[in-house]
């Protein structure tokens, strides 16, 4: 695990950051229709005065949809700016807004897979993409079902510990992703465990391989973790919806992982987040560099 950082307000930055988390705790007293239009205003300002990463995110959805037309790839570069601006507060709605009320927003589906696999007594992986959405649709499930989480921690030590804070107080366990040895205790035991593996890092068990027919860095370490934990591997989806509400699709388990080729059950996994994005385009993390480190013999797409 990567060394500690100060939290110290004297620290560069640690101020500006603070008084960040002082607005979000604010913010998250109000209605939550309240707080997508002034997220959606935010979007649009940034989209066109403080356009970071613009470039990254128009590449990655020309590759992801080359069929799309150049017009309507404009517009949901925009509108992802927009969901961008919504998904600051959604934050903040995941982290402070009482359970009752998120709750009441909300419509899940499929918890008889969860409850269906608890009565296995076997452990889950909650698979799940990177959305704007992440943390509001992961906090709405924690409403109907308790789990654990996985995840790595911010590089901003303010920012980073109040998000250790808020999964410590709604969660049964916070595994940093380095801890894998406490992950396949976790399974073992049957925790379900929130798990989104689908940003491009270079780790032990990553290979390059399609994601959305484009070679990307894949984490191909989900069957492999299944396997050693003894555990199922379930997909779960939590969007917003055009309507303002939101909605968490729990989906059967995925009986055809792990098998025995590991690069096949990767390829498998992408294909199940692939769909996933598709339901709500707008609200994937474009702005990552999905498609970079992918070594000799590929092209740099992010290079000016």
């Amino acid at each position: 695990m990567s060394k500690q950082k100060s939290t110290s307000l004297w620290r560069p930055g640690n101020a500006l950051a603070s008084f960040g988390i002082l607005i979000l705790k604010g913010s998250a007293r109000l209605p939550m229709s309240w707080l997508h239009t002034i997220g959606r205003a935010i979007g649009s300002i940034a989209y066109v005065l403080f356009p970071y990463r613009k470039d990254v995110a128009r590449t990655n959805i020309r590759l992801c949809f080359p069929d799309m037309p150049a017009e309507e790839q404009k517009k949901l570069l925009y509108k992802h700016y927009q969901a961008m601006g919504i998904g600051l507060f959604e934050l903040a709605a995941a982290w402070y807004k009482p359970s009752e009320e998120l709750r009441a927003m909300a419509e899940v589906n499929g918890l008889e897979h969860l409850e269906a696999v608890e009565k296995s007594g076997r452990g889950a992986l909650l698979l799940t993409t990177h959305l704007t959405s992440l943390e509001i649709g992961g906090r709405i499930l924690l409403t109907h079902r308790a789990f654990s989480c996985l995840y790595r921690k911010p590089n901003q030590p303010v920012i980073a510990e109040e998000m250790t804070k808020s999964r410590h107080r709604w969660m049964r366990q916070v595994i940093h992703q380095d801890e894998m040895q406490d992950l396949i205790r976790a399974l073992r035991s049957g925790e379900m465990i929130w798990y989104a593996p689908d940003q491009g890092k270079r780790i032990k068990f990553s290979e390059v391989l399609p994601f959305f027919g484009v070679p990307a860095v894949t984490n191909a370490a989900t069957g492999r973790i299944a396997k050693m934990g003894k555990a199922a591997i379930i997909p779960f989806m939590g969007r917003r919806l055009p309507d303002g509400t939101y909605r968490v699709d729990i989906y059967p388990e995925m009986t055809d992982i792990p098998s025995s080729d590991p690069s096949e059950d990767a390829i498998k996994v992408n294909h199940v987040l692939e769909d996933f994005i598709r339901k709500a385009p707008e609200q994937y993390f474009w702005l990552h560099k999905r498609f970079k480190n992918r070594g000799e013999g590929y092209e740099d797409v992010y290079a000016k």
